[in-house]
């Protein structure tokens, strides 16, 4: 009998809006534009090369996570770094990150469980390489692939408010911290436990990094 053809993956090209969101968010998680700066769509457009609409709609996108203050006629301001902001995201974090490792092991498709093995691979190669930026980069890939196979599309929009304030925050401090090597190991346990299929190993990882995340944010706090 004549085997089935698989379907052939469509990956989606970023638009404009997409790629000036990443850039964006980039320059605000690597702190390049500082906890209180202030900036306007004009200097963005001059620095990203992308035009006035899908730097407005990042801009939005960006506003609803929290990350800027859209103050018409005045520009843009970065929002400040909050540490009880952070603690409160912590408790909602763990609770869906659980939930989304262990549906994401459960419904991944191979192409998907392909993509947790090369990024398990990327973070230790970023943590290697001591390589904070690309560290953040594999991060967002991971979280957005997490999130997307899970199929669970409530569970994906309420992370998509949560991650870029985290990653923020993660990155103001970690070099004091010291937890690179041991931040990226217990993501890549995430992504290899979701690969492999076992759902009650995702989710024990999960809440091992949600415990080394909140010990790091208490230790920031208890430096203070």
């Amino acid at each position: 009998m004549k085997q089935r053809a698989q379907p052939i993956a469509f990956v989606p090209v970023p638009s404009l809006t997409d790629r000036a969101y990443a850039e964006i968010e980039e320059l605000i998680i690597t702190l390049r534009l500082a906890p209180g700066s202030v900036v306007s769509e004009s200097d963005l457009q001059t620095w990203l090369g992308i035009g006035r609409t899908p730097i407005r709609e990042a801009l939005h996108r960006l506003a609803r996570e929290k990350l800027v203050t859209i103050l018409p006629r005045r520009g843009i301001i970065v929002s400040a770094i909050d540490i009880t902001q952070q603690l409160l995201l912590l408790e909602l974090r763990r609770e869906i990150e659980r939930l989304i490792a262990r549906s994401a092991a459960r419904r991944a498709n191979d192409e998907e469980r392909a993509q947790f093995v090369a990024l398990a691979e990327r973070f230790g190669r970023a943590s290697k390489a001591n390589d904070d930026v690309e560290f953040m980069r594999v991060d967002r890939e991971f979280n957005v692939l997490c999130s997307r196979a899970s199929h669970n599309e409530f569970a994906e929009n309420a992370m998509g408010l949560i991650h870029s304030l985290s990653r923020r925050f993660w990155y103001a401090h970690h070099r004091v911290a010291g937890v690179m090597s041991l931040t990226a190991t217990l993501h890549a346990s995430i992504a290899r436990a979701i690969a492999s299929r076992d759902e009650e190993r995702a989710g024990k990882a999960s809440d091992k990094l949600l415990d080394g995340i909140e010990k790091f944010t208490k230790g920031v706090v208890d430096r203070r």
